[in-house]
């Protein structure tokens, strides 16, 4: 197939799990033999090439004009709410129309490109979609990976619910990334007809136990001045509410009655950086959490699995939660929230004979602890719960069976 694909981040703009999932999705379809021109988002300077081609797929970068002087005047109040964020609307409205300006009139028209589908991945390159399936007439599939009102847990903006609606009603396919997400798209009004669920994936020879040596492991832990028999508990996300971080610090106070040896690492960024500091100050837990407010790069991120006793993922809206996968490739036990929508509760089996975590409930810091307790006291079972995660990963999550079940579904409108 030949496919036109929208998404705002892609390398090297990540940002979150959505660049990673591109990135990752791209590249096996182009080793399945398909053809693949990514539209993304420059960077802020516009210092990225606006065209190149890149393992084997063609990447168009729209240099971007800031509109959003003009914004107030002809945009919803919901939107000028936003602030400085009409600034980042305006580069999303942007990037979107000048990518579909350049598929229907440079590529199809002008230089007579072929494609046989367009594939928009959320809220955020869904109106290029919309305005190129007009254009050209081609089947239009939108993938959803999250919706505002789960990630705002229901404070978000109506007019980008509305833009994912009308992706919704547009698409001739809407694939999410779990049944959890499916239910929760179906009771926004999108078509229950036109949803398919596909997970993402995972590289299993990238995230393994046999690519971080033990000399690496060890300068993990000593960056956080822990000792070998300290048990490491990581977490490592955005600093945002919807992950659940403050809960697991409350969590901690639990954890060291049944674990004493037991330290918690948080690595990531995010909003709530002073906030979570003031908590482990007022819960008198500075010797036993450590912060990393950084972005890691993903080889390090590894180590960082690598190093650690179990990772634990709270979230209160996890659509899919790809970090659990890549523990589990680690070989690494979980512990995740599965309450409310929870792609995790599908990916992590939390019962004999193929445990590889346990379930909690995210708003609750005691079971949260119990979760972790359970793991962390048993060294047998805590080592057999990684065995059984990085089997269910080779079984059912590498990035070729992900890649060879959404060209499949893609098929279902592709004539």
């Amino acid at each position: 197939m030949r496919l036109a694909v929208m998404v705002y981040e892609y390398p090297p703009k990540i940002v979150g799990g959505l660049g990673t999932y591109a990135a990752e999705i791209t590249r096996k379809f182009v080793l399945l033999e398909n053809d693949v021109s990514v539209f993304t988002m420059n960077d802020d300077k516009g210092a990225l090439p606006t065209r190149e081609l890149w393992r084997g797929i063609e990447i168009h970068r729209p240099l971007h004009i800031d509109v959003s002087d003009s914004l107030p005047d002809v945009i919803a109040e919901d939107v000028r709410k936003w602030g400085r964020g009409i600034r980042f609307f305006s580069k999303i409205l942007v990037f979107n129309y000048l990518s579909a300006s350049k598929i229907v009139n440079e590529l199809v028209k002008k230089e007579d490109f072929k494609y046989d589908a367009l594939v928009a991945h959320d809220w955020l390159s869904v109106i290029a979609g919309v305005t190129a399936k007009r254009e050209l007439g081609l089947p239009l599939i939108f993938h959803v990976h999250s919706t505002e009102r789960g990630r705002t847990l229901g404070n978000g903006s109506e007019v980008v619910s509305s833009i994912e609606h009308r992706g919704g009603q547009m698409a001739d396919l809407v694939i999410t990334v779990s049944n959890a997400m499916k239910e929760e798209l179906i009771e926004l009004g999108f078509p229950k007809e036109s949803i398919r669920v596909c997970y993402n994936g995972v590289d299993p020879e990238k995230y393994s136990p046999e690519q971080v040596d033990e000399a690496k492991r060890k300068e993990i832990r000593q960056k956080y001045d822990l000792a070998e028999d300290d048990q490491m508990i990581l977490f490592i996300g955005r600093l945002v509410w919807v992950k659940g971080v403050d809960k697991l610090i409350m969590a901690m106070p639990h954890v060291l009655q049944k674990v004493p040896k037991a330290k918690l690492v948080i690595v990531g960024l995010g909003d709530m950086e002073e906030h979570l500091r003031n908590m482990v100050h007022g819960l008198k837990l500075e010797e036993s959490v450590r912060f990393r407010f950084e972005f890691v790069p993903e080889e390090e991120r590894i180590a960082h699995y690598a190093a650690c006793d179990l990772a634990v993922f709270p979230s209160l809206y996890e659509p899919f939660g790809i970090v659990a996968l890549e523990a589990m490739s680690m070989e690494k036990p979980v512990v995740v929230g599965a309450s409310g929508v929870s792609g995790m509760r599908e990916i992590v089996v939390a019962h004999e004979p193929n445990q590889c975590g346990f379930h909690i409930n995210p708003n609750d810091p005691v079971d949260i602890a119990w979760g972790i307790a359970s793991c962390l006291q048993d060294q047998s079972r805590k080592i057999n719960l990684g065995k059984n995660g990085r089997k269910r990963v080779l079984a059912e999550f590498t990035w070729d069976r992900i890649a060879e079940r959404t060209l499949n579904i893609y098929k279902e409108v592709v004539k």
